[in-house]
C-alpha cells in the first residue's frame, strides 16, 4: 500500500512540533547545568567555610614559639613593635615575674621573690594593689623617687633590698638583757602553749601591757572570727595571737641555736631581741614559728597577720619581716 504524500499543511505542522521538541530539551540541559554549577559553588563555599571553623579550634603552631627573635636564621623573624615590646616588659610584668623569681640572699641563705612579703611591702608603698598592676608600680616608683631610686616602678634587688633595710632600720637596736625588776610572768591563757615553763613565759611591763591593748583591739574585730569570752578576752580555746615565745636568756637562746644549727643568722640570732623581753613570737597560723617557705605563704595570707600588718603599729609593735610571728615594742 503506498504511503498517502503529506499535504504542505500537514509538512509545516509535523517541522514545528520537531522544534518545539528540540527547544524543550536545550532548556532542560541549560536548566541542569546552572544547577549543577550552582551547586558545585554552594559547596565551595560550605567547604571553605569548614575550612575556616576548623581552622579557628585548631591550636596554632607557632603559639608556643617566641613572639619575637632575632635569630638570623629564624625561618619567621618576626619582631614585637615598639608598643608590644613595651607592654611585654612594661612595670607590671616585670614585678610579676620578680615576685617568685628574684633570686637574692638574707641571714646566709639563698631567697627566690618577694611573694611573702607583699603584704609588708603594700603597707609600705600605701597601697592595696597587686604587684602584677600599673598601680602597684606607680606606688613602687613614687617610694623610689622619695629615696632617690631610679623612679622606674620595677621591684629589682637594689630597691628590694633598700625596702628590707628600711625594715631592719625600724627595729629596735638595743638588746640589753632584761632585769628581773623590768620583767613580770604572764599567766598561761596568754601562751599558745599553757604549759609552758614560768621563766619561759617572763615578759618585759610595758610591752605586755601594749600587748593586751592590741589583742583586745583585736578581739573587738569580728572580721577575724577570733573566740573571745564575755570580758572580750581571747578565749582559752582561741590559738590566733597567742603568745609563743617572750624573753629568753642567752643561755636559752644558745640552747636553741644548738637544736636547730641550720636556721642561720635570719632565724634564731645570736643577740636577740628576745634578750629584752620586748619581743614576741605570736600565733598567726600554720606551724608556729617555721621558716619553711610554704609556711611562711600560708602565714603571710592569715587575716590575723594581715591586721598586725596595718594595725600593730598602733600600739607600738613593729614586724621583722623574715618571721611573720615576730614582733618588737618599742616604747614611745
Amino acid at each position: 500500500m503506498k504511503a498517502r504524500p503529506l499535504s504542505h499543511l500537514n509538512f509545516i505542522t509535523l517541522m514545528l512540533s520537531l522544534l518545539a521538541a528540540t527547544m524543550a530539551s536545550l532548556a532542560c540541559v541549560a536548566r541542569d547545568e546552572g544547577v549543577a554549577k550552582n551547586e558545585a559553588q554552594l559547596n565551595v563555599a560550605r567547604t571553605t567555610s569548614n575550612a575556616n571553623d576548623a581552622k579557628a579550634f585548631l591550636p596554632d603552631a607557632n603559639a608556643n614559639a617566641p613572639i619575637a627573635t632575632t635569630n638570623a636564621n629564624s625561618a619567621t623573624n618576626e619582631t614585637l613593635s615598639p608598643l608590644e615590646n613595651s607592654a611585654m616588659n612594661s612595670p607590671a610584668q616585670q614585678n610579676a615575674r620578680l615576685k617568685t623569681e628574684l633570686v637574692w640572699t638574707f641571714g646566709g641563705k639563698q631567697q627566690r621573690g618577694w611573694y611573702l612579703y607583699v603584704p609588708l611591702i603594700n603597707q609600705l608603698l600605701g597601697t592595696d594593689k597587686n604587684p602584677d598592676t600599673k598601680e602597684f608600680a606607680d606606688a613602687l616608683a613614687r617610694w623610689q623617687r622619695s629615696n632617690n631610686f631610679t623612679a622606674n616602678g620595677i621591684l629589682d634587688t637594689d630597691t628590694l633590698l633598700h625596702i628590707i633595710n628600711v625594715w631592719q632600720t625600724r627595729r629596735s637596736k638595743d638588746h640589753t638583757i632584761a632585769t628581773p625588776e623590768q620583767l613580770m610572768t604572764a599567766p598561761p591563757s596568754d601562751f599558745y602553749a599553757p604549759s609552758r615553763p614560768e621563766e619561759l613565759r617572763q615578759v618585759e611591763s610595758q610591752t605586755y601591757a601594749a600587748y593586751k591593748r592590741m589583742v583586745a583591739a583585736a578581739a573587738s574585730d569580728r572580721s577575724l572570727g577570733l573566740a573571745v569570752t564575755r570580758n572580750g578576752e581571747l578565749a582559752a580555746s582561741e590559738q590566733y595571737l597567742k603568745i609563743i615565745s617572750a624573753f629568753r636568756s642567752p643561755a636559752y637562746q644558745d640552747q636553741l641555736r644548738q637544736q636547730s644549727p641550720n636556721s642561720g643568722t635570719a632565724g634564731l640570732a645570736k643577740n636577740s631581741p628576745h634578750f629584752t623581753a620586748r619581743a614576741l613570737d605570736l600565733y598567726v597560723g600554720g606551724d608556729p614559728v617555721s621558716t619553711d617557705d610554704r609556711n611562711r605563704a600560708l602565714q603571710t595570707q592569715t587575716k590575723v597577720y594581715l591586721w598586725l600588718v596595718k594595725n600593730a603599729d598602733k600600739f607600738g609593735f613593729t614586724p621583722y619581716f623574715y618571721e611573720p610571728w615576730h614582733w618588737e615594742y618599742q616604747p614611745r
